[in-house]
Parts: structure tokens; sequence; C-alpha cells
């Protein structure tokens, strides 16, 4: 119908016209018309359910359907609690590592802590990060007894899935990567806390040289 009354329109404009006026405005009409032709709103009315929307096809009325009973999931099945939740069997935080640690693991933690951790926590952990400076909530020192003894499973999840103001970082940071973090907070703790108990047997420990208020070494 709308077609229709815009080629009426064209045709009905006053005669008084010459015909060498009314042709541009005839021509733009019919293209117009070819143009609106094609636009239809099958993409956009597509049939099809958002998520939630209720169906009354199955009869339970729900348009999510359920997983199919023993299927598997492909390349995120992370059916180790212990490396992907930082869980045991208990669903209590585990307090081990879920690979050797050496000293790789722990240089990558660094690594890894330094770009998502310092900002916030500082480089040393004692939460006075350059955020914090600018007015962002102060979070907690790493070397407060409570948080020297609690499980390794606790700081990995605080990572995966945030704490109070603390956002989670598991999109940010891989899971090998969320222990290699753990591995390195376990070594910044030790050593703001270690005690001469700690040196291994026959290791040097290095006299600090202090500095006379001249500037001069003593």
């Amino acid at each position: 119908m709308r077609t229709r009354s815009m080629v009426e329109w064209a045709f009905s404009l006053p005669c008084r016209l010459p015909w060498r006026h009314r042709k541009p405005s005839i021509l733009f009409v019919l293209l117009a018309v070819l143009f609106s032709s094609a636009c239809r709103q099958d993409m956009h009315d597509q049939p099809k359910y958002i998520p939630l929307r209720p169906s009354g096809f199955f009869p339970d009325h729900r348009s999510e359907r359920p997983l199919v009973e023993g299927a598997v999931a492909r390349g995120n099945l992370d059916d180790d609690d212990a490396f992907y939740a930082g869980k045991g069997p208990d669903g209590k935080p585990v307090d081990t590592f879920p690979f050797p640690v050496t000293k790789d693991v722990i240089l990558r933690g660094q690594s890894r802590f330094n770009i998502y951790c310092a900002p916030c926590h500082d480089r040393v952990g004692n939460g006075a990060g350059m955020i914090v400076r600018r007015g962002y909530r102060h979070p907690p020192s790493y070397h407060i007894d409570r948080l020297r003894t609690v499980p390794n499973g606790y700081i990995y999840d605080v990572i995966t899935n945030g704490f109070g103001a603390m956002p989670d970082y598991a999109a940010q940071i891989q899971p090998a990567d969320r222990w290699a973090i753990v591995a390195y907070v376990r070594a910044l703790q030790l050593s703001q806390n270690a005690t001469m108990k700690d040196v291994p047997p026959g290791q040097e420990i290095p006299t600090p040289q202090l500095l006379s208020p001249s500037g001069g070494r003593k």
C-alpha cells in the first residue's frame, strides 16, 4: 500500500509543471521504491530464543536445554579441581601446588604479579600500590599472620573469583599463571619474614654494609 501511494503521488503532481521538471521527481521515487523493496524484517525477527525465554515446545517450558547425560566438554573440561579451582575433594582450599615449583615458575609468577597485582598490592606485597595511593581501597598486606597461614588454594581462589573490592582475574590470568603468582606471593612472604633457621646449612649470608651519615660506607 505504501509503495502504491508513493507512485500515485508521483504521477499526481500538478499538471502545470513541465514534464522535464516532473521527470527527476518520478525517477527519485522509483529508485526509493526499488531500494525499499529489499528491506525486509527476516533478519530482525528471527525464530530464536533469547536466554531464559520460555518455550511451549518442551514439556518443562524451558528453551535452554540441560546437558545430555554423559556429555564431555571439548577444550574446557576443567576436571582437575586442585588445578582449576584450588580445592580438594572435600571442597576446601588445598595447601599444596598442583605442579613442582621451580625457579622458572617463581620468575613467571613475579612477571605476572608485577603486571596485574603490584598496582594495588605494591611490589613487596604491603598493599600500598600506586592505585591505592590514588584513593583505591587499601588491601591487606600479604605479611600479616592471617595471610601467611592461609592455604595456597585460598590465594588462588581470590585471584580467580575476587574478594571484596578486588575484582576477579580469571579472564586475564590463566590457571597456570595464577599458581605461579601464588608461588611468588609465598616467596615475598618468606623474604619479609625469614629467620636464620630458614637459611640452608652451609650457605653464607652477606653482611649488609651500613652507610655513614656522610654517605660513605662504614
